[in-house]
């Protein structure tokens, strides 16, 4: 097979889904799973609910407060449905048409998709689509992936999906709802993340965990990798396994997931709590105060402070209104949200020796901010100390770091680095390191060796 293609649309998102056999009102539980999955998406977000039988749905640009109101909840009733949070990359148009969940018509009726995750042969998929004279709509893998469910529609929707998987190639966490079941699918190597949970009888499935206990839920298990499970009136059975190995990304545990989470058997906490502590061991050094970068590098710099016996202190406090810069989809963007999402304690700064831990630097543009915002507050002086090696890599199944011209460390030496951000000393963890604090479990470590669970231009 020729060399895998695709436009540049990678994906980070958040999935939800229920079935109840018992409500009627399950958008709302919905609305506050993905509140708790917020962290994976701001462009925008959308509900689509079985109503009898009839697929009903509201999806739009902004965050889930700003999309959803009573009336919406008013008209979308039902005992089963399915959310999406969405972050858009900077390769793709931020409009309406580009937001999920999607909803499909084939020819026994309806579906809605869910997707977090990139699919590699996204191009080849679609020009196969676009032969058999299909109209996309918009650039979502998502859409793609529901045309080939609808196009290998023949006995049932479950060997459509089946087939399906077998022809997509790259990461994903799926949620797909008809007028009867809901069925969730993880990527064969479990690049994405999704887990099974109940919330008194009834299933739900999620991202993440943390939007069980939103809900008042429990965390049952993780969804393997390659494991296909549907959920109807009668319960909850795995229907397909297409198990390769076992590669969950990296840098979900570094950064993308909330550190109340658990992902495949980890503890998101207490596994950064350990990678403070091996970060404290590797580079050692004298401050008065180690503080973290609000917010995934706090639990970093608590294990950071408990190893080193430094004391840990609020340095920062986060505007809760502004959302992440990372996942801005533009440069102006980023630097405008790090200016109004940090307000440095300066009592808790002035005069001192402060440790500042992150948990990586990908672009370089929010940690010289902070640094900036810490020297105008009088620290005396100032060590970085970074969760992670450097990002090395673009990624194209996760992380949205589309050219090397986007990584600094791809492009400066850790001196230059240290220049660059105005730095007393600046350190990145090792990878042996990390996997050491956190168990190797077979991750992906492509941003950070450039060898990943799935390989553009291969199969």
């Amino acid at each position: 097979m020729g060399r895998l293609t695709r436009k540049g649309e990678v994906n980070l998102s958040g999935v939800f889904g229920i079935f109840s056999k018992n409500s009627n009102s399950v958008s709302q539980i919905i609305y506050y799973g993905l509140f708790a999955l917020q962290h994976r998406g701001q462009i925008s977000c959308g509900i689509a609910i079985n109503n009898n039988g009839f697929l009903d749905y509201h999806k739009d640009l902004g965050l889930v407060h700003e999309v959803f109101s009573k009336d919406i909840f008013d008209r979308l009733r039902g005992n089963m449905g399915i959310g999406h949070v969405k972050y858009a990359s900077s390769h793709e148009e931020q409009t309406q048409t580009n937001t999920e969940p999607v909803v499909m018509g084939y020819k026994k009726g309806a579906f809605a998709l869910a997707f977090d995750g990139s699919i590699v042969n996204s191009n080849e998929l679609r020009d196969k689509l676009k032969e058999s004279n299909t109209v996309l709509q918009s650039d979502l893998d998502a859409e793609v992936i529901a045309n080939v469910i609808a196009k290998n529609q023949c006995a049932d929707l479950e060997d459509a999906l089946n087939k399906t998987l077998n022809e997509i190639i790259g990461s994903y966490s799926l949620l797909l709802m008809t007028n009867d079941m809901l069925i969730g699918a993880r990527d064969p190597n479990g690049l994405k993340p999704l887990s099974l949970g109940k919330l008194g009888d009834d299933y739900v499935l999620a991202s993440e965990s943390c939007a069980f206990d939103a809900i008042g839920g429990d965390f049952v298990r993780d969804i393997e990798p390659g494991e296909v499970v549907l959920i109807n009136d009668n319960g909850i059975k795995t229907i397909s396994k297409n198990f390769s190995e076992r590669r969950p990304c990296l840098f979900e545990l570094v950064y993308f997931a909330r550190s109340d989470s658990f992902m495949d058997g980890k503890s998101i906490y207490r596994s950064r709590i350990e990678v403070g502590k091996q970060l404290a061991r590797e580079s050692q050094i004298d401050g008065d105060i180690v503080i973290g970068a609000p917010d995934s590098g706090i639990v970093f710099a608590i294990g950071y402070a408990e190893e080193s016996k430094i004391p840990y202190a609020e340095g920062m406090i986060k505007n809760r209104y502004v959302g992440r810069t990372f996942i801005q989809p533009s440069q102006e963007l980023r630097e405008q949200g790090v200016r109004i999402k940090l307000n440095v304690l300066k009592e808790n700064i002035e005069g001192k020796k402060v440790i500042l831990v992150d948990d990586s630097i990908v672009r370089g543009t929010t940690i010289k901010r902070t640094v900036d915002m810490l020297r105008e507050a009088g620290a005396k002086e100032i060590h970085v100390r970074i969760a992670s090696p450097p990002v090395l890599y673009p990624c194209h199944l996760g992380m949205d770091t589309p050219s090397k011209d986007n990584l600094i460390s791809a492009n400066m030496e850790a001196e230059e680095i240290r220049e660059l951000i105005g730095v007393d000393s600046l350190y990145f963890l090792t990878l042996e390191g990390l996997l050491k604090a956190i168990g190797n479990n077979g991750f992906c470590k492509g941003c950070f060796t450039g060898e990943y669970a799935v390989e553009e231009g291969k199969k």
